[in-house]
């Protein structure tokens, strides 16, 4: 085989390379391409509802969580299957006054107690570092998922799915103090989608004897006992 040869084979494959690139940008010439934000409705081959996929989201701006309501969460929480819940963590954790520390802090008092603050207890840079305290809002965030509240923790832990779970347990973590921290009041919106409703459904002269025979002060329920024995745990707080 000479030069002759080869020459014929690099022209056939160059000439096989042309015409992919020839092919390619002749599709592109005839169905033109587009990036994901440049597409709209004069340029797709298929019906698309824009609306729906984002277009009046994305002028809206981003999208906002409702708020979580723990004066009416937790004022319906069950505190002793709060107990229940937490028990799995009693290999790591004491609930009595006095006890102690275990592998993690002792959760007496800890609603509302400063961040790694326990005294005696020597907690991992994770928690050390984050300012502020044990209120509902954090306790819920934290027993959401540990290690996305405080990345290095170290707990193994992996975090309650369960939004009921998650406030039985913050109840249960109220009683343990001598002077539980107080509920929130249950957000001003509900509290008017609930009177809209009662106002709504009842009788005016019902409603009146009620107002009429309601206390002018409430006194809340004491909460439960905390028990004589460490029962559970497993947050590293």
């Amino acid at each position: 085989m000479g030069d002759l040869f080869w020459n014929k084979v690099a022209g056939v494959l160059i000439a096989g390379i042309l015409i992919v690139l020839v092919i390619k940008e002749l599709g592109h010439t005839l169905v033109p391409t587009h990036a994901a934000h440049d597409l709209d409705e004069h340029n797709t081959a298929y019906p698309v509802d824009w609306a729906a996929i984002g277009g009046d989201a994305a002028e809206s701006g981003p999208a906002i969580m409702p708020a979580v309501d723990y004066g009416v969460l937790l004022a319906a929480a069950d505190v002793s299957r709060g107990e229940s819940a937490i028990r799995q963590c009693s290999s790591c954790h004491t609930f009595v006054d006095g006890a102690g520390h275990s592998t993690g802090p002792n959760l007496w008092g800890v609603v509302d107690r400063g961040i790694g603050s326990a005294d005696g207890y020597s907690y991992s840079a994770a928690l050390s570092g984050i300012a502020g305290g044990w209120d509902y809002a954090a306790l819920n965030d934290f027993l959401t998922s540990p290690r996305a509240y405080a990345p290095g923790t170290a707990m193994s832990f992996a975090g309650i799915r369960s939004e009921s779970t998650r406030m039985n347990v913050i109840a249960y973590l109220r009683s343990l103090s001598a002077n539980p921290a107080p509920l929130p009041a249950p957000l001003a919106d509900m509290v008017e989608d609930v009177a809209a409703d009662v106002m709504q459904d009842t009788p005016a002269e019902t409603l009146a004897e009620t107002l009429a025979d309601t206390p002018a002060e409430t006194s809340m329920e004491a909460p439960a006992e905390a028990p004589t024995e460490a029962p559970t745990g497993d947050d590293d707080q």
